[in-house]
Parts: structure tokens; sequence; C-alpha cells
């Protein structure tokens, strides 16, 4: 019997998270229920296929019915809740290693454009997202940024290591920032060190003519990996959404199943 896309583990921290059912017309069709909706949209995440090709037999309703609901529930902050949620629970079971993080960038098709999009120097010029992605020592995805195909990637770093938010565990105040931050010689820049540094962060980044290449991924490889199990998620291989919040969720949603499978 195949796993179902929406177990009941992960329904059951879904669930609390969810906005109340808005009130309820007289006639007319039932209401697709919340679970079915988000196993709809969890399908899609993972195969890629186009909202309007969401088969029926599911169950899940209509991929309208689908998208709206992961609109909804993204405006409702949602996803982030869903990935803080996760990732509390895998710091109180001391899976999160603080001790080292790594940071990486991939960039990724935007087929319609929209907000943070921009010419990519490496697909001719076309239309592009980046996504910075953090990881703890495991690979645990902590946090991602999106921003255009043509911002430098030393720019968005500093956004990156605040949108981890505090992370609560046994004991002690809540976790936010890792010991040292590991990155590539793209990140070699002054600004980098600076904004890790007033975070109380040591950097590790690779400088550029005088740090072998042969050695970089040493303690990087972890992110890449990570990097390769969000373009398994076939939606997220190419930007087919137009406004970022959709893309975003989906993004959002991608890391939580990374960390739920972890659990």
């Amino acid at each position: 019997m195949k796993r179902a896309l929406v177990t009941d583990e992960l329904w059951s921290i879904v669930e609390p998270l969810l906005p109340a059912e808005p009130p309820k017309r007289k006639g007319g069709r039932p209401r697709v229920s919340d679970r079915a909706a988000l196993t709809g949209i969890v399908f899609v995440l993972r195969s890629g296929i186009p909202w309007e090709m969401l088969p029926q037999e599911m169950g899940c309703g209509s991929g309208v019915t689908c998208w709206r609901r992961l609109r909804d529930w993204q405006e409702a902050g949602v996803w982030s809740r869903l990935h803080q949620e996760l990732l509390e629970r895998l710091h109180w079971a001391g899976r999160i290693d603080w001790s080292r993080a790594c940071m990486d960038t991939a960039s990724i098709p935007a087929k319609k454009g929209g907000a943070a999009t921009g010419p990519n120097s490496t697909d001719r010029g076309k239309a592009g997202t980046k996504r910075y992605l953090l990881t703890d020592r495991t690979g645990l995805p902590l946090a991602f940024v999106l921003a255009g195909a043509n911002v430098h990637n030393s720019v968005p770093l500093a956004e990156l290591l605040d949108a981890v938010a505090p992370i609560k565990g046994k004991r002690g105040r809540p976790r936010q920032r890792p010991s040292t931050l590991h990155a590539d010689k793209a990140y070699d820049a002054k600004r980098c060190r600076s904004a890790c540094r007033q975070r109380g962060i040591e950097p590790r980044i690779a400088r550029r003519g005088i740090d072998s290449s042969e050695r970089l991924g040493r303690y990087r490889w972890v992110v890449e990996r990570t990097l390769a199990w969000l373009a398994r998620m076939r939606r997220l291989t190419i930007r087919y959404e137009r406004r970022l919040d959709i893309h975003h969720a989906f993004t959002s949603l991608a890391c939580s199943l990374i960390c739920l499978h972890a659990l």
C-alpha cells in the first residue's frame, strides 16, 4: 500500500495551525475538507503538474480550490508556522546541530516573471529567481530567502541570517544563531563577514585566490544535498508562479516536509 501524501503525523501538526473555516452558505457544494486540499497541494508540489490537471479521482476538489487554500493559508502564516513548529520539535529532540551552519544558492527559471526575478546571466539573460538556503550542520533547512537572479550573492546574506526565527528547546533561551557559517567564494565580501560577526557568528567563507577549491565542499555538501532534495519537488525546479507568495508557500512547505522526514 502506498504511503499517503498527508500522513496522520503531518496532519496532526498542520491541523491546529489552520484558521477556522468560514461560515457555510446555505445550498451549494459542500466545502472540500482541509486535509483533502492539503493532499492536492502536496501532490502538485511533488509532481509539478499544473493546477488544472489535478486528478479528480484523488478527491481533493478542483485545482482552483487547492490553489485558493494554499494562498489563504500563506496569508494566514500557516506555512511559516508549520516550518517553525517542526524545527522546534527537532531542537527539542536534540536533532539540530548549531555548531556549524552552511549556506548556498540555486538559480531557477521564472517562466512568467513577477517579483523577485531578474535576468539570469547563466541562462542567456532569461528571467530567473535565486533560492538562498541556510542549513544546520546536518543539512536541516533553517531558513530561505528568494531574490532575483541578478542579485549578487553577498546581498541577501544578512536577511537570510535574520530569517531564522528563535527556536525553543528543552532548556535555556531559544536558539537562533549558529556558531559558525560556511560559504563558498561567491560570498567572499566584507559585508558578508561583517554581517556574521555583528550577529555573533564566526564566518568561514572561502577566499578568492587563497583557499583551494578542492576542499570547499568538505563541510558545505550538506546544503547542496538539501538543495537537491528541494529540486526533487518538481514544482520548485521551475518557478511557474508569477505571484511570489505562492512560490514562497511551496518552498516553505517543501522545507517542512524535509524536516518532517528528519523527525
